[in-house]
C-alpha cells in the first residue's frame, strides 16, 4: 500500500494540484479579459462601458458566465450532432493543454521538456480543426464559409510563426522554453530581432482570429462566422477558447521575445519584483495590444490577408530567417 501511494498516488495528487493551479487562475483572466476588452474599446470610443453589474462593473462577467450556463443549447436540426458538440469542446480543450510546457519562473512548469517549442507550435496547429468541424457540422452556409476562411488564413500564418520560431532557436541552440528564456539574461530577442517579433504579433492577431484579421467571424457578411449556430455552453466554450488561445500568444510573445519572467535591464529595483508578476505584466502587455489593435485597426479584406500572409510576411521571414543564420555563422556566434 505504502509502496502504491509513492509511486502512484502522490505524484497524480500533486499534478492535479499543479495543472488546477494553472487552470483555475486561466479561466479567472478569461473572464477578466472580456471586461478589459470592452473597458479598452469603451475608452477608444469615449463611452464607459460595463459599469452597472457589481463595483465598476467588475461582476459582469460572472453575470454573463451564469447566463449563458442557464440558457438552452439548441443544435440545428440539419446538424451532425456528435460533430457539433465535440468542435467547441476541442478548441477549448486545446487552449489549457497548451500551458503545460509554459514556464512562468525558472523550475515553475509542469513538463519541462526538450521539445517544448514544438509541442506548442503542435497544439496552435490544432486549433483549426474544432473551427473547421464547427463549420461544416453546422449545415449553414455561412458556418461554411467561416471554417474555409479560418482554415486558410491559420494555414497561411502558421508559415510565417514557423519561420520566426527558427529564428529564434538559431540564437538559442535549443527547443527547452526555459532555455529560450535564459538566452534572453543579456538583451531580449526584441531587440535584434525587431521585425521578427513585429512579424510573429501580426501573425498572432490572424492565428487567433482577431481584429483586423477577424474575417472568419466576419458578421457584416457571414452574419457570425463558424459560430453561427451555436448558443448556450456551446458558444460559451468557443469564446473562452479564443480569448484562453490569446492569452497562449501572448506568453509565447513574451518568452520568445520580451525575456519570460526576466525582469528588464537585470538591475536591483526590478529583480526585487518576483518572475511570475514579471511575466503576467509582459502578458497582460501583451493582451493590451490585442485589444488596442482590435480598437483601432479596420478589418482586411481577404485577398489583402492573404497577400499580407503569402507575399509580404512569408518571404520577408525567409529573408530574416537566412540573415540571422549568416550573421550567427559569420561571426561565431552559433550557440554550442
Amino acid at each position: 500500500m505504502g509502496e502504491f501511494l509513492t509511486v502512484y498516488a502522490v505524484p497524480t495528487v500533486i499534478m492535479v494540484i499543479k495543472t488546477l493551479a494553472i487552470i483555475v487562475p486561466l479561466l479567472l483572466a478569461v473572464a477578466y479579459l472580456t471586461y478589459a476588452e470592452r473597458k479598452v474599446l469603451a475608452a477608444a470610443q469615449l463611452r464607459k462601458g460595463p459599469n452597472v453589474v457589481g463595483p465598476f462593473g467588475l461582476l459582469q462577467p460572472i453575470a454573463d458566465g451564469a447566463k449563458l450556463l442557464f440558457k438552452e443549447t439548441v443544435i440545428p436540426s440539419g446538424a451532425n450532432r456528435v460533430v457539433f458538440v465535440a468542435a467547441p469542446i476541442l478548441t477549448f480543450v486545446l487552449s489549457l493543454v497548451a500551458w503545460a510546457v509554459i514556464p512562468f519562473d525558472a523550475g515553475m512548469v509542469i513538463s519541462n521538456i526538450n521539445v517544448g517549442i514544438l509541442y506548442l507550435f503542435a497544439i496552435s496547429s490544432m486549433g483549426v480543426y474544432g473551427i473547421i468541424m464547427a463549420g461544416w457540422s453546422s449545415n449553414s452556409k455561412y458556418a461554411f464559409l467561416g471554417g474555409l476562411r479560418s482554415a486558410a488564413q491559420m494555414v497561411s500564418y502558421e508559415v510565417s510563426i514557423g519561420f520566426v520560431i527558427v529564428s529564434v532557436l538559431l540564437c538559442v541552440g535549443s527547443l527547452n522554453l526555459s532555455d529560450i528564456v535564459a538566452a534572453q539574461r543579456g538583451v531580449w530577442f526584441c531587440v535584434p530581432l525587431f521585425p521578427m517579433f513585429v512579424v510573429f504579433f501580426i501573425s498572432g492577431l490572424a492565428e487567433t482570429n482577431r481584429s483586423p484579421f477577424d474575417l472568419p467571424e466576419g458578421e457584416s457578411e457571414l452574419v457570425a462566422g463558424f459560430f453561427v449556430e451555436y448558443s448556450a455552453m456551446t458558444f460559451a466554450l468557443f469564446y473562452l477558447g479564443e480569448y484562453a488561445n490569446m492569452i497562449l500568444m501572448s506568453a509565447m510573445t513574451s518568452i520568445l521575445f520580451l525575456g519570460g519572467w526576466l525582469a528588464p535591464f537585470g538591475i536591483a529595483p526590478f529583480t526585487w519584483v518576483p518572475g511570475p508578476i514579471w511575466f503576467a505584466l509582459k502578458i497582460a502587455f501583451v493582451l493590451f495590444c490585442f485589444l488596442w489593435v482590435r480598437a483601432t485597426v479596420p478589418r482586411f479584406r481577404y485577398d489583402q490577408l492573404m497577400r499580407l500572409g503569402w507575399k509580404v510576411f512569408l518571404p520577408f521571414s525567409l529573408f530574416w530567417l537566412v540573415l540571422t543564420a549568416g550573421v550567427l555563422v559569420g561571426m561565431g556566434w552559433l550557440p554550442k
